[in-house]
Parts: structure tokens; C-alpha cells; sequence
């Protein structure tokens, strides 16, 4: 489900900042001073048995969880020549230390030496915070789209580069003073180190806030606005919350070199792709004759330009559910084809957004992966999702079979006013007079699955990485330093007051918000769920840095609060919010942190570029949504135009309602309509053990690549994302990840990467246009057939119902 994805895939979540070297260094105090897609792969391990001496090792054990302990190691910085750039492949530099990290996978991707570079310098800032505004402003747009586009990381990372070498040419060598300090304009070649910076603060706030979503079900769906001020305090404490908890966790998470975190691998490895010295031609290969980043504009270009055609001046394109077009009143029809309110049995689609929109790129996702996901989608969205709703379950022949929203048993949207207290609690007399709550049969089953997605990650994790992450965990208290922490001792850690300045800070601020308005969130339940995320960082936090696999504690934070106070739909929200999104952020700032340690960058830089842009991007954030309510006509209306419906502010309306409003007692105990989904924690926690168990018996069997917690979780964006979305994306994927990959090994190396990012950025620049020029000036796409066929459907108006009941008439339980 939008908002509450299991899967975030194809997206990297490294993220860091650095201080520079050198007379360009805006820290220039901290100069030399040395006190201080995812893979499920295993990663190897390292047996500390042949450890000497037991003191050896307690001292070790020591200098590894205190970054301030003298350094006795003689361990080299070189600085590179005048007017030459970083080289991941120069031989001296790979030569200039042989001591590596013990994992295989860490010695493939990062480097084993430092550079003397600088990094915290004005271009580096300055490019920074240009991404971060653009990045923040477009990707806060894009996310009030059906399908959800944005702008990601990888993107980031490419345009960096360009504006990097584009300044290093084009502005001239003249020094600036600041506060008294002299910095360079232009410091010489741009360089890795600046880059990684750059990419850090775009990462931080490239993410859309999660509290967002709050405002909207706030604004949008309760008809309730605490203004501005209340918005920029949830949104700026949900997103820095977790800068506390991180910073207590780096001893355990980042410093060891046994914590992984495979995810930053990726990022890394492509940053030093970039930074070869030796770019050889392919003439062999599409665009092969060309340098990369040619291709990538070329593409780029094309991707903007076509947009205009699916996106403005023939919608037909974009759901080509052409049997819905011969019966467009047809409700079973409008059921199995659809592509915006259906099953989508015929999935077609001529644009990048209904491919890539919801689930991200799928030529970054690996194609086991992939297939997986398709699996689930097959077997629970089509078979499952038909059985269930032409037999009847759930009362699925009086409502949609696939949207985000909820129901009333007269068939309307849910009223949630007519059960609403003044004080926007549950009216329990008015609730038992009115309606109890229905969904839609694919809204139904998608909690089902992520009933089940949880205890299935708990069992694979356990079953293939228990002795790996245990094993691990052990060596992260007692191995040796390894070279890459032996590098870091040069630069001057960032002191825990800080983050525990910020943690207290931003605490405070939460309870302004919590406690100063009107939320009937109190405040032990708020420290509930601060101690929630905070008591499963650590764990989660092992499990994320092993195996790249986070679990989400949305649906366990949505029980809790929903039994221990129903009936309160804005103090569910944040307390999930909060007990949830604090932990995620947290985990994914001691990812950056780890990204930072792998590129040697200096850890106060690393903060302070974080901070800076998490802040930055949480007000540029509520801004853009608060000027979008303002100015888009229809905007979260299904029937929107330029299909600006909201689709992660009503699913989260849609959650606030159903666990609670309503409350989850009401709606999944025994007894209820929905109870029967519980099962799914049983489903889920099973699974794992018959796969392990087949795959054990058929070694060389298919079996092997199954992998429960995709199957029940990749698929976690429907609604309000349709099979559509996900079987599109699974053609292109199988095509270019399965086919490509083996057939054009040297085109998919070279090119698939850059191919994936510019039709992603020019599908946000075509999308930008259409906006700035057309929807805000009001200007509809051209009347003809090949727009107007579209909006004639039942699929497109969300009416696609096989028994509409005459007024007066209700379904359901009598009693509830």
C-alpha cells in the first residue's frame, strides 16, 4: 500500500555529507586532525577465533567503539596531484595500502585508501542545495500523481556530475570571503568526495516526507487544518527524530566492519564508475560510439518530448484497456480489464509512468527479484482477487475490486462525518446507526499480505541469515578495526552531544505539536512510540545492515495504537508515524553514515550537510503541497484531469479510518467482516519453512529462487497502484534484466543504468512542463476520441460495481 510499502525497490538509501581538506575546507578547523535493488545475497563472514591475545582483543574491542582513542596506526592520506581528478582505478592508489576489508563484498565496490581532496567547498554546497530544492519541490508534486513519479538518488547523482565538471570549466578561479574565511570559487577538478556530499543531501531529501500524508488525509479528507506551523513541526520532527537514535547506534551499526549495509555498495560502486580515468568506446553496441553521458541526454531528451503524447495529447496510451472501451458501461468487464479500478488482465501501456511510477525503475530492480514479485501479483491479484470477489466474499458484489478507498453498506464512500465527535473521535452511538466499514476486494487482500510479509521476513531472515547476522553481530564487538575505520580515525568524529542536542530539540518540538493542538494523541502514547522505534532500531538495524532488508513496523504501530485508543483517527496517524518513520529514518541516516565511512568523509561535514538538508527539504516540502492544494482545480478528486488524485493521502485517509477510527477490533477480531485475513500472520510465518524445506529436497529445482517475503510483499503498493502498474513493469524488467542482460551483456554494462535514469528524468521534465504550462493555467487536453474514449469507462470513474442497490437498500451484517 502507497505510504506503507514493503518493498521500496530499485531505490538506494545512502546518504552522506563531508568536510573538506585543505585551505578550501568551510570546516578548515578540522584539517588533519586525528582524534578520531536489493540483493539477497549472504554475505561472507570472518572467524575472530585466531584472535592472540585476549587483551589484543579487548583493546581492539575498545579503539573499535571509541573513535576518539589515540591512533597508533601509521595509516596514509595521499593527496592527489594539481589539476588531476579521483581515479578508482589508478593502480598506485589501489596499491597504497593492502590491507582491505574482510568482506568479499566491501573489497569489490570501496576503495581500501583515502585521498586528500576536497569536499566541503562552495560548488559542493551550492550544487547540494540546488538539488535538494529542485529534488524535494518536484518529487512533493509528483508524489499527489496517480501513478507516483519522483526524481531519485541515481538521477541526483548523474546530474552532480554534469553541473560538478560544468562549474569546474566554466567558473573562474577567484576566492570569496565568508565570516572572515577565504574559500575558493572554483577548487579544480570536481572531485568524488565533493560528490558524495552532493549526493548525501540530495538523498536526505529527495524522500517525501511520510508526515505528508498526514496533511493531506488532514486537510483533504477530514476537512480539518491546524495551519502551517502545526504542518512544519510534524513534518520536520517526523524527519529528524531519527538523527538521535542514529547517532547512538553508529558504535553498533556503523563502526564495525562486519555491518555491511550492502544497500550503499551500489551507490558507491557506480560513483566510482564515474570517476575512471580510461573511458573505452564499444562500437559493438547500441550507443556504443558515444560517451555515456551523451546516451544518457539523448535519452533523456526523447523520454521528455514523448511524455507529451501518452501524458497530454492522447491519454488513450497511457491505460490502453481497449475492451473497455467497446463496454465501457460494462461493470465485469470494467472489473477484469481495467487499468485505473481493475484487474488490468491485458496489461498495455504505452507510458513510462504507468511502468515505472508506483514500484520505480525495473531496469534497476535484478530480475529474481522481479519475478517474485510477479508471482505474488498472479497468484493473489488476479486468481485470489477474482475467486474472492465473483464468489461473493467480503460483499464484493456491491463494491470496486481495486481501490484505496472505504465503503458504506449502501455502496457510497464512507461518510466518516456522520461518525465523527467534534473533537474528531469515534460517535460509537452514531458508528452502530450508520455503517460498518467495507473495501475493496484487492484493498482486503493487500492487508492480508502484509499480515503476512511480516512474518515472513521474520522466518527467511531467521532460516538463511540467523547465523550469518549472529555471527556478524559477534565480530561487530569483537573483530579488529578494519582499514576503512583506521582511515576514518584521521577525521574528527562527530560528538554524541550533538545528536543528542538535536533528539531533545526535536523531541520537543514533537510535543508541541502533539500536546499544544488539538490531536487527542496523549502524551505517554506519543513516548510509546518513540519507544517503539527506538527499542527495534537496533535489531531491525542488524537485519537491514546483513541482509539490505528492512521491516517495517507500519501495520505493528497501527495494531498497538488501534486497540489500546480507538476512535481516534488523527492520533493514529502520528503515533504510527512516529513509532514507525522514526525507526526508518533512523536506519536509513545510519546508512548514510555508513555510505560516509566508506567514502572517507569527514563526519561533522557529514551532520551538518544532513541537517541542513533534511530541514530544508521538510519546508520546501510543506510548502509545495500547501501551494499545489491551492492552485490545482479537483486536485485529490478521482476524476482529476491531469490525474492529481492523491493517491498516498487517501490511502493513509483510508488507514486512519479503518484502524482508527473504526479500530482494528471492529474490523479484523474474530467475528468481524474481515477477521478471516488474520490468518495471513500464519500464512506468512509457514511459507518460508515449506520453501526452505522443498528447496532443500530439490536442490536443483526453481524452488530454490522463491523467496516468500516478495511474493506476499513486493506487490505492497496495491492499491492504489493496479496490476497494471506491476505487469508492465515486469514485462519491461523480464526484457531488459532476464533478456538484455544475458543476450547484450556489454550494452546492459554499459548503458542500462544511464538508459534507466533518463527516461526517469525526462519523464519528470515532460511532466514538469505539462504542469507549469497546462495545469496551472487551466488548459485541458485536446477534446478528440483518443482522449475523451478514457473517461467514458466505469474503469476511469471508479464506478466499475456489479449490483448498485436503489436507495434505501443496505448490504451487510445487521448488526455490528
Amino acid at each position: 500500500m502507497a505510504g506503507d510499502r514493503f518493498l521500496e525497490e530499485g531505490q538506494v538509501r545512502d546518504d552522506e555529507a563531508a568536510a573538506m581538506l585543505g585551505s578550501n575546507d568551510i570546516e578548515s578547523d578540522e584539517k588533519h586532525e586525528s582524534h578520531d535493488l536489493p540483493e539477497w545475497g549472504q554475505p561472507s563472514t570472518r572467524n575472530t577465533a585466531g584472535y592472540k591475545e585476549e587483551e589484543e582483543a579487548e583493546e581492539e574491542h575498545e579503539r573499535l567503539l571509541d573513535p576518539n582513542f589515540p591512533d597508533e596506526d601509521d595509516v596514509e592520506l595521499r593527496r592527489v596531484e594539481p589539476g588531476r581528478a579521483s581515479s578508482f582505478d589508478s593502480e598506485v592508489a589501489a596499491k597504497s595500502n593492502e590491507e582491505d576489508s574482510p568482506y568479499e563484498e566491501v573489497r569489490a565496490a570501496v576503495r581500501n585508501f583515502d585521498e586528500d581532496l576536497p569536499c566541503s567547498t562552495i560548488r559542493a554546497w551550492t550544487i547540494g542545495l540546488s538539488l535538494t530544492l529542485v529534488g524535494a519541490a518536484l518529487n512533493t508534486l509528483f508524489s499527489l500523481r496517480a501513478p507516483s513519479i519522483g526524481v531519485g538518488p541515481l538521477i541526483a547523482q548523474i546530474i552532480a556530475w554534469v553541473m560538478g565538471r560544468a562549474w569546474e570549466r566554466v567558473v573562474p578561479d577567484k576566492q570569496l570571503t565568508l565570516f572572515g574565511k577565504t574559500f575558493d570559487l572554483n577548487p579544480g577538478p570536481f572531485n568524488m568526495k565533493e560528490h558524495s556530499m552532493i549526493v548525501v543531501m540530495a538523498n536526505v531529501s529527495y524522500s517525501v516526507a511520510y508526515a505528508t500524508d498526514i496533511i493531506l488525509a488532514q486537510v483533504m479528507f477530514y476537512k480539518q487544518n491546524f495551519g502551517i506551523v502545526f504542518q512544519l513541526l510534524v513534518v520536520i520532527s517526523t524527519q529528524s527524530l531519527g538523527y538521535g537514535i542514529a547517532g547512538i547506534m553508529r558504535t553498533f551499526l556503523v563502526y564495525p566492519a562486519a555491518m555491511i549495509w550492502p544497500g550503499t555498495l551500489v551507490s558507491i560502486a557506480l560513483m566510482n564508475a564515474m570517476y575512471e580515468t580510461h573511458h573505452v568506446k564499444d562500437p559493438a553496441v547500441l550507443g556504443g560510439n558515444m560517451s555515456r553521458y551523451r546516451w544518457f541526454g539523448i535519452i533523456t531528451l526523447i523520454s521528455a518530448v514523448y511524455y507529451f503524447i501518452p501524458g497530454f495529447f492522447a491519454q488513450f496510451l497511457s491505460v490502453a484497456a481497449f475492451p473497455t472501451w467497446m463496454a465501457p458501461q460494462n461493470a465485469v468487464i470494467n472489473q477484469i480489464f481495467g487499468g485505473t479500478t481493475g484487474l488490468s488482465l491485458l496489461p498495455i501501456t504505452f507510458d513510462w509512468t504507468q511502468v515505472a511510477g508506483y514500484i520505480g525503475s525495473p531496469l534497476i530492480v535484478p530480475w529474481h527479484a522481479i519475478a517474485n514479485t510477479l508471482i505474488g501479483v498472479v497468484l493473489f491479484f488476479l486468481i485470489f482477487a477474482s475467486f474472492f470477489h465473483y464468489t461473493g466474499t467480503w460483499y464484493s458484489q456491491y463494491l470496486p475490486i481495486s481501490d484505496a478507498s472505504t465503503y458504506d453498506n449502501t455502496g457510497a464512500r464512507y461518510n466518516v462525518s456522520r461518525v465523527l465527535t467534534p473533537e474528531f473521535t469515534l460517535n460509537e452511538e452514531a458508528y452502530r446507526a450508520y455503517s460498518p466499514l467495507f473495501i475493496s476486494t484487492t484493498f482486503a487482500i493487500s492487508y492480508g499480505l502484509s499480515f503476512a510479509a511480516i512474518t515472513a521476513l521474520v522466518t527467511h531472515t531467521l532460516l538463511h541469515f540467523s547465523g550469518t547476522i549472529w555471527s556478524q553481530f559477534w565480530n561487530s564487538t569483537h573483530e579488529k578495526p578494519d582499514i576503512h575505520m583506521k582511515l576514518m580515525r584521521k577525521y574528527k568524529e562527530a560528538p554524541s552531544w550533538w545528536y543528542t542536542s538535536l533528539f531533545i530539540i526535536v523531541l520537543a518540538l514533537s510535543l508541541v505539536a502533539v500536546l499544544f493542538y488539538p490531536t487527542n494523541l496523549e502524551w505517554w502514547a506519543f513516548l510509546l512510540a518513540v519507544a517503539i522505534s527506538f527499542m527495534f532500531s537496533l535489531p531491525i538495524g542488524i537485519v537491514e545492515a546483513v541482509t539490505s532488508q528492512e521491516i517495517g513496523l507500519n501495520v505493528l504501530t497501527e495494531f498497538i495504537y488501534g486497540y489500546i485508543q480507538p476512535g481516534r483517527p488523527l492520533a493514529l496517524m502520528l503515533f504510527k508515524t512516529y513509532g514507525y518513520i522514526t525507526m526508518s529514518q533512523a536506519l536509513k541516516f545510519v546508512s548514510d553514515l555508513k555510505f560516509g565511512h566508506y567514502m572517507k568523509i569527514p563526519p561533522r561535514t557529514m551532520f551538518i550537510a544532513q541537517v541542513v538538508a533534511t530541514t530544508i527539504s521538510c519546508v520546501v516540502q510543506v510548502l509545495v503541497l500547501n501551494f499545489a492544494l491551492a492552485h490545482i482545480d479537483g486536485i485529490c478528486e478521482i476524476t482529476q484531469s491531469q490525474r492529481f488524485t492523491c493517491p498516498g493521502g487517501r490511502i493513509f485517509f483510508s488507514a486512519s479510518v479503518i484502524w482508527g477510527l473504526i479500530g482494528p477490533a471492529r474490523v479484523f477480531s474474530p467475528g468481524q467482516i474481515y477477521s478471516g485475513l488474520l490468518a495471513f500472520f500464519v500464512i506468512g510465518a509457514v511459507t518460508p519453512v515449506l520453501i526452505y524445506l522443498a528447496a532443500r529436497r530439490y536442490p536443483g529445482s526453481p524452488v530454490r529462487y522463491l523467496m516468500a517475503p516478495l511474493i506476499f510483499g513486493g506487490a505492497g503498493s496495491i492499491p492504489p497502484a493496479t496490476p497494471l502498474n506491476y505487469l508492465s513493469w515486469g514485462i519491461v524488467g523480464y526484457v531488459f534484466q532476464f533478456v538484455v542482460k544475458r543476450r547484450f551483456a556489454r550494452w546492459w554494462i554499459r548503458l542500462n543504468y544511464l538508459t534507466s535514469a533518463g527516461l526517469d528524468l525526462g519523464l519528470a521534465i515532460g511532466t514538469t512542463i505539462i504542469f507549469l504550462a497546462f495545469t496551472l493555467r487551466n488548459i485541458d487536453p485536446p477534446q478528440w476520441w483518443g482522449n475523451t474514449v478514457v473517461t467514458t469507462t466505469l474503469d476511469y470513474q471508479g464506478k466499475a460495481v456489479q449490483v448498485v442497490l436503489p436507495p434505501g437498500e443496505t448490504f451487510g451484517p445487521k448488526v455490528w
